[in-house]
């Protein structure tokens, strides 16, 4: 099996100088993958910046309802250690409130005091039906 027929990339948020304020990917169907992981990437950090990440839940694909996954935040990084930096964070479906109808997550990156260089990427791994190319976002133009 290829990678990609594994994987798919189902959100992100591209790379942008992010000034002080939350940044979101795309709200994403936790239906269509087993398992998923959000992989940011900090370049270098405004002067006193710091950025916090975390995984949000919702009832649909606007967000209604949105709250935060339980246990899906990272700890804080911060100008005098994490410039150039990468974390991940795992997700699973169980993780959410499928109970109370949360099948809708997204990534929530807050830049605080100076912009920051920063990017993030969604992978969905093992797809329910069909191969992970299937499930892409829209934005992704080619798998060679």
């Amino acid at each position: 099996m290829k990678p990609s027929q594994r994987v798919g990339i189902v959100g992100f948020i591209s790379p942008v100088s992010q000034a002080a304020g939350t940044v979101t990917s795309g709200w994403m169907d936790a239906t269509t993958f087993h398992n998923f992981l959000a992989i940011l990437k900090t370049g270098i950090l405004g002067a006193s910046a710091t950025v916090d990440a975390k995984l949000q839940q919702a009832t649909d694909n606007s967000g209604t309802g949105a709250k935060d996954v339980t246990g899906k935040a990272i700890t804080q990084l911060v100008k005098a250690s994490n410039d150039n930096n990468q974390l991940t964070i795992d997700l699973k479906q169980e993780d959410l409130d499928f109970n109370g109808a949360f099948k809708w997550f997204r990534l929530s990156v807050t830049v605080a005091t100076a912009a920051s260089l920063i990017d993030a990427t969604i992978l969905g791994f093992d797809p329910r039906y069909g191969f992970g190319t299937d499930n892409d976002a829209a934005s992704v133009v080619q798998n060679v």
